[in-house]
């Protein structure tokens, strides 16, 4: 057994110490993007030997081989030092071989890694020589912290104050790691008034990320995974290892798409979920990919990861020498902008929730639904597709379905419906709506979205269904 120091690892961290010493698997004790503590959230996830999160096929054969349990050993007795590196054995009652558990120093593993990744005398140049960037990392008191501290300000030379909430706390501090504009609300405050010209928040685990340039200008994850793909070769990695593909989930903005069709990189749009980036990435298909939920990746792992794509946004800033802002309206002038973003209904009545999703799939699946137009004030949109989206898998021809109701309009916008989070306290409905514009590129997100919002509302009836009229706005 493999345990991190202190017993404390990063999700992206074990997906590399499981690649790296070849284990079989990993187990990951996380409350995620979620509240922490004796009265927060606590979830086990497991990642198989690619280091990626497991298939369905192997939690479903899990879940069966639970209900067949009838007894169960513990062993008493046995305390690990977690916080000694090195091994230490076990004699079990002489029934095997001594047992062995090695406590790693997993951020080391997870540097080295990083090393191989990108120009680190390039970045150290950015973040502490002459002509330096000032930048605001938050931990929000996560396992990223320590990470952050090694990596940026130890080696790459950033000022300790650069960091905030770098000490891992069980419960988070008391506040909610979820890395966007309502909970890193004091990454927001400390960007707002110019003096960093970059900023980033990582989530609980360390797989999730929120980018922000100066003054706090905030950069959809969408529109962060297709500036990478666009300056994809800023990353020595790259370079070396050649483009295979991108992807996206369905869900998210389809700003990637143009990415890769302007450079004819191969897109795949998969169900959410990063096991299906993995799956593309084991066959040697995808080299870089992002979800709207703030994860965004390269092939280096089979986890989402927080510090490689801030690092990544760092290369691109050392080689471009422009400011976040700069960058992101130079690629919407050059691909035109996906406005995006996401509602979510919470804690709707599950019935009515899935009343709505079947009415509201009969009817797009009407063949009458195609071609139909709608129209909110000076803009029409029409119907060039609706369907509920489901997905073969090009490696292993495995079949996804139900995945999200998608109406795709003829000029590239799209609204999507999905059912998420049906637990003891209700379900979550979740909108997304992406419209493209290439001509009104720098106009307020909300009103450019609002024509499609309207149309997404009147389409579903949700909040007459669900009696829920107001939604938390995402991104």
């Amino acid at each position: 057994m493999i345990i991190g120091h202190h017993g404390i690892m990063s999700t992206p961290a074990i997906s590399c110490v499981i690649r790296k010493y070849k284990a079989i698997g990993g187990i990951i004790l996380t409350a995620s993007h979620n509240p922490g503590g004796p009265d927060g959230d606590f979830g086990i996830k497991f990642n198989t030997a690619n280091g990626g999160p497991a298939k369905e096929a192997v939690t479903n054969k899990i879940f069966q081989i639970s209900r067949t349990i009838e007894e169960f050993a513990i062993c008493p007795g046995l305390q690990v030092d977690l916080t000694t590196l090195g091994k230490q054995m076990f004699d079990l009652e002489n029934k095997f071989k001594p047992f062995t558990v090695e406590i790693v120093d997993s951020v080391e593993s997870y540097a080295n890694l990083l090393r191989n990744i990108f120009d680190f005398a390039a970045l150290k140049e950015l973040l502490s020589g002459e002509d330096h960037i000032k930048i605001r990392l938050d931990a929000m008191h996560g396992v990223v912290g320590p990470y952050v501290s090694r990596i940026l300000c130890e080696e790459l030379g950033c000022p300790a104050n650069s960091a905030i909430n770098c000490v891992p706390l069980e419960d988070f501090g008391g506040q909610h790691p979820d890395p966007n504009l309502t909970y890193a609300a004091d990454l927001v405050d400390s960007m707002r008034d110019g003096q960093y010209d970059f900023g980033a928040a990582f989530d609980g685990d360390g797989d999730r990320n929120m980018i922000l340039g100066k003054h706090g200008f905030f950069l959809t994850p969408p529109d962060s995974v297709a500036v990478i793909a666009d300056n994809i070769f800023c990353i020595p990695y790259f370079q070396h290892t050649g483009v295979r593909g991108f992807a996206r989930s369905m869900p998210t903005s389809a700003a990637l798409d143009r990415v890769a069709k302007a450079t004819k990189i191969e897109l795949y749009e998969t169900p959410t979920g990063w096991k299906f980036f993995g799956n593309l990435m084991d066959a040697g298909r995808l080299s870089l990919c992002g979800e709207e939920s703030f994860g965004t990746g390269g092939d280096h792992i089979r986890e989402k990861d927080g510090l490689w794509a801030v690092l990544a946004w760092l290369s691109i800033l050392a080689a471009r020498r422009q400011s976040v802002e700069d960058i992101l309206k130079d690629h919407w002038l050059k691909y035109g902008r996906n406005y995006f973003t996401r509602y979510d209904y919470e804690n709707v009545d599950i019935d009515a929730a899935c009343e709505m999703m079947e009415d509201l799939e009969i009817m797009i699946a009407d063949k009458s639904f195609v071609k139909q137009r709608f129209a909110v004030e000076d803009k029409i949109y029409q119907v060039e597709k609706a369907d509920n989206f489901e997905y073969t898998d090009p490696v292993d021809g495995s079949i996804s379905r139900n995945q999200g109701l998608r109406i795709i309009f003829s000029d590239g916008s799209r609204i999507i419906y999905r059912l998420s989070g049906t637990g003891s306290t209700g379900a979550t409905v979740r909108i997304y709506i992406d419209s493209y514009e290439k001509e009104q590129i720098f106009e307020d997100s909300q009103v450019m979205l609002a024509p499609l919002a309207t149309i997404a509302l009147k389409i579903s009836q949700l909040h007459h269904r669900t009696g829920r009229s107001g939604p938390s706005v995402i991104t």
